[in-house]
């Protein structure tokens, strides 16, 4: 879709109607001080107006639009790409899923940009969707490819918990710079512009419940690998997306060069979480998501954590976060566990555990929709110029909007206060390490004279240093992945020694919290190109 279509027609009118309504809202109150409205309620937590919000309402700027906006901003492309086979279209109130509509005139012509215009040229920027297998399943691309050099890597990036692939915007250009390397991004299926078929567990058992809410999505990114005819990737998970992304590397074994985690959610174990029992809202992290003002994150350094500490890896201590992963034993317990804490209030467990998401809150609100969405986005993007938080806002909401699909596996898969029914603490040892066959292919019901084990893939956690997410499970994980690797070559053979490539380190992006690949991303982007090129050099 060219950059007329994405914003043309009604759609366009709507869109250029519509002002700044956050960054105006801001500018009204910047003489309000920031710490006031930290502390206001509902009033100063959802900044944006009662009339603001219905106006946005009523523009219903479709997710395919909001998208192309976001992506206008990426540098050098200054006619982004954009298909309109989802999201093209406010969604209908009685639709159960986001409709597909596969028509060619749907579809988005590649764009390149040459060296003329682009210093890191020539490359070519596409939008598409990707039927996979069943009905109403695809799944929301984008890429860019290095034009006139060889297609050696491939770096996939899966983004989090209700997001969308737009949230990358700062990060394709800076991460297709790498020479003979293929950027994508993938909208989770059930999420941003990916088809949103319904989301139903079968299984009665918790435990096969949670894997079959982890397969859900899991199972659509190998089918996506297969259709694109990728044997081997670097796959980089965001939050949920990082959590997915270890699940993938455990059930669809060598496939990854290199598994890189931002700001993983799921890691820690935590004993009530994993036996039902809720911790205190006090002692959930979670809620800094919302309550965080970004811009006070990106200005300003965390004094507790030394320099020697950031983007290091290996020897670096995050608020002693090293030494308190240490104290654990090999399952995450701590040595010393605190006392019970309480359960969180039954009306929150209930909406949790009944799959009442954030976002039905959005839908059911109507008017009042982009209202509490600006609750978040507000403080989430407030580093950002206004255009571009505004742009973002929008993308938000817009996605916020659509019938829910994939969102609904997050009671399956992690408990109230983001801990996780089944720890990545208690199996990320076993990434790289699995049993698959000589040509490399994951093990089903293959000769035990034909499998091989994994020779171990690289782990990259990575952080910022003002995250929520908890850095002692990283540090956690690391111990037990290098671990697994010692135990691993004590049995070995000398070739195999020399072939192994299991490795882990954490990092820490200055001046970031738990979304480093936008508050801190041209350290964020340099850390990528970094380890990008470490997987060129051993390929």
């Amino acid at each position: 879709m060219t950059a007329t279509t994405a914003n043309g027609g009604s759609d366009d009118a709507r869109v250029r109607t519509q002002q700044s309504l956050l960054a105006s809202q801001r500018a009204r109150e910047s003489s309000t001080p920031a710490e006031e409205n930290r502390k206001a309620k509902f009033g100063g937590f959802f900044t944006l107006g009662y009339k603001e919000g219905f106006n946005q309402w009523w523009a219903n700027i479709p997710a395919a639009a909001a998208e192309h906006t976001v992506m206008s901003y990426i540098p050098y492309l200054r006619k982004p790409p954009t298909h309109t086979q989802t999201g093209s279209a406010p969604p209908p109130a009685n639709a159960s899923t986001m409709s597909l509509n596969s028509s060619v005139d749907r579809e988005a012509a590649p764009v390149r940009t040459t060296s003329l215009v682009d210093p890191y040229g020539p490359r070519q920027w596409n939008s598409q969707m990707v039927k996979l297998g069943g009905r109403n399943r695809a799944l929301n691309e984008f890429s860019v490819e290095r034009l006139d050099e060889a297609h050696e890597q491939n770096l996939v990036m899966l983004h989090g918990y209700g997001a969308g692939l737009g949230f990358f915007y700062k990060n394709f250009e800076g991460l297709s710079r790498v020479p003979g390397w293929t950027v994508y991004a993938l909208d989770l299926l059930g999420m941003g512009r990916s088809s949103r078929p319904p989301f139903r567990v079968h299984a009665k058992d918790r435990q096969k419940s949670i894997t079959e809410a982890e397969d859900w999505f899991v199972d659509a990114l190998e089918e996506w690998r297969v259709k694109r005819n990728i044997h081997r990737f670097t796959l980089l998970g965001h939050s949920l997306g990082g959590y997915m992304a270890v699940a993938y590397a455990l059930k669809y074994p060598g496939h990854l060069n290199k598994l890189i985690l931002a700001s993983p959610v799921g890691i820690p174990e935590d004993p009530y979480a994993v036996n039902a029992a809720m911790p205190d809202p006090t002692d959930s992290t979670v809620t800094n998501e919302f309550s965080q003002d970004q811009a006070a994150i990106t200005e300003h350094s965390n004094p507790k954590i030394p320099d020697s500490a950031k983007t290091k890896g290996d020897n670096n201590n995050f608020l002693n976060a090293r030494s308190k992963a240490q104290k654990q034993d090999v399952s995450g317990d701590e040595a010393n566990p605190s006392a019970p804490r309480k359960p969180l209030p039954k009306w929150l467990t209930y909406l949790w555990d009944a799959n009442i998401s954030p976002f039905s809150l959005v839908r059911w609100a109507g008017p009042l929709g982009p209202r509490f969405v600006s609750g978040w986005t507000s403080r989430r993007f407030s580093h950002l110029p206004p255009d571009e938080a505004q742009a973002l806002h929008n993308y938000a909401y817009s996605l916020f909007k659509q019938r829910g699909s994939g969102e609904y596996a997050l009671a399956y898969i992690l408990a109230p206060g983001a801990f996780a029914r089944s720890p990545l603490i208690r199996r990320i040892h076993g990434v790289g390490r699995q049993m698959i066959t000589t040509n490399g292919s994951a093990t089903s019901s293959v000769a035990v004279a034909q499998q091989r084990r994994e020779n171990g893939i690289p782990i990259v956690l990575m952080y910022g240093e003002n995250d929520w997410m908890d850095i002692a499970g990283g540090y956690a994980a690391e111990q037990k992945i290098n671990e697994e690797r010692e135990r691993a070559l004590q049995s070995a053979s000398t070739d195999e020694k020399k072939h192994d490539r299991g490795s882990a380190k954490c990092l820490i992006i200055k001046k970031a919290g738990h979304h480093v690949y936008l508050d801190g991303f041209e350290e964020f982007n340099e850390v990528m190109r970094e380890e990008m090129m470490d997987v060129s050099r051993h390929k």
